[in-house]
């Protein structure tokens, strides 16, 4: 490199703005040109569902770093309205239409930069381009929502997709005292979840008068027959009408210019990088929501359009532009969504994708304690499923949902796994503790305890997708009142209370399945039974975790 060496990055918002800022913090001399297509160099993205909602009402607020900022303050040439149309990879060069002139001219480099992000997923579906049919991806996508709410009063509106941006857009129409309808072709809300954990995301949703129509996909979009309504028409035969429709299926990756630049695409569709953030060519690097990264726990590449990452992945290139030793890890899906007062947070590998790989030697277990002392006032309950390797307690992913202190441990867990922790430094944690904000034993501890017991041979575990085809016996060790209120079909009610004096009605040729509401006293009567030789295996989470699989 030069001692001025040119830089141009192409996209700005979190991965190309934070590319540029760290450039001018390592390299004074550097010379660094931001070309974004768009209005604004570097916004909020993540606040869109929030603006509509009028949780955040001015849209300057959204605006994290201006050309003119970018200019006085790190000396960074940032180009709103400047698309970069193609790649001189031979030349090193890129042909730049200035949006606002029209016109176009050439600009070299001595490295470049690809932070295009991606683009909301726009099916081929008749009706998508109607008014007042939206995606969410800008500020001139909500603006655009935002106009289309005041101008026309809508009274209804179908929000297609249910995983995180469709569930904030559904509670923030909702807000505007809009009815909404989520359509997900997937058979549960929050892909990113596994089935049983996404269950009380459901219910909460239903509680606060979100009709969900899940397992069904929509197929096309009309006018509707009074000229302001929008018609959605599912696989299902469906016909939901509404006065707006916004779509939430997803982004896939900005890769046009890579691929006309014969730079290597992943099979995923988006760019190929080495730990470096470097593509093909050894002049480009990438970074952001179009770039492919090692899952770290499952070893594949993946698409992980989250801004944490892509900020990290900014960084990362703009070092190695410099010449420092850096790596990039990979990733791990850390997520947090919240919708109507309830958070949903995930880190790792869910159930669904170590299956789809074809795992087999891990196991799961779920419980369901209260985020802090249940003696101190306001303790909520949160529910918690952590995913771990039977072979050596290696910690593969864990999902929670609740009201208070989710994200919290699945922070804690998404560190773990990171440094390649295991179950037992669960166990062992030292974690803050006052009554107001966790208990001795807090949840992360917990989960580490049971998983620890499970590998331990102290408490096998059942398989609850196994529970309508078993031949074991099913002791509910719940008290009478508890198990009459509602119980597993075949279930015997043998209070934990009264098991000791009732051991000889229990089976010793048969396996036994033992549960309680959360785990804890079919696990006292776990232990009973194993030391008095009878074969038993605890159904994790009790009969709270049954809901999940038995919606």
């Amino acid at each position: 490199m030069n001692d001025t060496r040119k830089v141009i990055i192409i996209g700005g918002v979190a991965a190309g703005a934070s590319c540029a800022a760290r450039l001018r913090r390592l390299d004074e001399r550097a010379q660094i040109t931001v070309y974004e297509r768009g209005p604004y160099v570097s916004f909020a993205n993540c606040g869109l569902p929030y603006y509509i909602g009028d949780v955040i009402q001015e849209e300057e607020d959204l605006l994290v770093a201006s050309p003119e900022l970018f200019l006085k303050q790190f000396n960074i040439d940032a180009r709103v309205l400047h698309e970069v149309t193609r790649i001189d990879a031979e030349r090193r060069e890129v042909i730049v239409r200035d949006l606002a002139q029209g016109r176009i001219h050439r600009d070299w480099y001595d490295a470049l930069v690809l932070a295009p992000g991606a683009a909301p997923v726009r099916p081929d579906w008749p009706g998508l381009d109607l008014p007042g049919v939206f995606t969410l991806r800008t500020i001139p996508d909500s603006r655009a929502i935002r106009r289309w709410i005041d101008e026309n009063k809508p009274r209804r509106a179908i929000v297609i997709g249910g995983s995180y941006i469709g569930l904030e857009m559904a509670e923030n129409l909702t807000r505007r005292g809009i009815a909404v309808t989520v359509v997900e072709a997937l058979p549960q809300v929050m892909a990113a979840l596994d089935p049983e954990m996404a269950e009380p995301v459901v219910r909460h949703l239903e509680m606060n008068r979100i009709d969900l129509q899940l397992g069904d996909a929509v197929t096309s979009l009309e006018q509707g027959a009074s000229g302001a309504g929008r018609v959605a028409r599912t696989q299902g035969g469906m016909r939901l009408e509404a006065e707006m429709v916004v779509v939430a299926l997803g982004v896939r990756p900005e890769a046009a210019l890579a691929r006309d630049a014969g730079l290597e695409i992943g099979e995923l569709g988006g760019f190929r990088v080495n730990e470096q953030m470097r593509t093909s060519d050894a002049h480009i690097w990438a970074v952001g929501d179009a770039v492919e990264v090692r899952n770290i726990v499952t070893g594949r590449w993946c698409l992980m359009p989250l801004a944490g990452p892509a900020n990290r992945q900014g960084r990362l290139a703009a070092d190695a532009i410099c010449g420092r030793e850096v790596r990039f890890a990979g990733v791990q899906g850390t997520s947090v969504c919240g919708v109507f007062g309830l958070t949903v947070a995930a880190t790792g590998a869910s159930e669904k994708v170590l299956r789809r790989d074809g795992a087999s030697d891990y196991a799961a277990v779920y419980l369901h304690p209260y985020h802090h002392a249940t003696y101190y006032p306001g303790a909520k309950r949160l529910h918690l499923k952590l995913i771990f390797s039977r072979k050596d307690g290696r910690i593969l992913g864990a999902q929670a949902v609740g009201e208070v202190g989710v994200e919290k441990r699945i922070d804690v867990i998404a560190m773990a796994i990171q440094k390649g922790g295991t179950v037992f430094d669960l166990e062992q944690s030292e974690l803050c503790y006052a009554p107001q904000y966790g208990a001795a034993k807090d949840p992360i501890n917990m989960a580490g305890m049971l998983a620890a017991n499970v590998l331990r041979s102290d408490m096998p575990l059942a398989d609850w997708r196994l529970l309508e085809e078993t031949q074991a016996m099913i002791i509910d060790v719940r008290d009478p009142d508890e198990f009459a209120a509602g119980h597993i079909d075949g279930a015997v009610n043998v209070p934990l209370t009264e098991l000791r004096n009732r051991l000889e009605e229990l089976p010793r040729e048969r396996e036994i399945w033992v549960h309680c509401a959360v785990g804890q006293r079919a696990y006292y009567a776990a232990r009973v039974l194993l030391q008095r030789g009878f074969r038993v295996r605890n159904l994790s989470g009790g009969y709270l975790t049954y809901w999940g699989f038995n919606p």
